[in-house]
């Protein structure tokens, strides 16, 4: 049993220590490459902007899209 216990806590502190080293940080001449429109969640604003009212219209709900209102879609 002891034996066990001590293989799942080395495994889990292998497993955060691989965890926190995976963060990098960019460098400012990356900055250059990740700022292009390709790298972008969404390419048209506009769009995700109208898809986003559109959702929690329907959802009737609000939070997180910028928008207050019930699920009548007037606001």
């Amino acid at each position: 049993m002891r034996k066990t216990n001590k293989r799942i806590l080395i495994f889990v502190l292998l497993l955060m220590s691989i965890s926190l080293s995976a963060c990098a940080t960019v460098k400012p001449w990356e900055r250059g490459v990740l700022a292009k429109k390709e790298m972008a969640w969404q390419l048209d604003s506009m769009e995700s902007t109208l898809r986003g009212h559109i959702y929690f219209s329907k959802e009737g709900s609000s939070g997180g899209g910028q928008a207050a209102g019930g699920g009548c879609g007037c606001n």
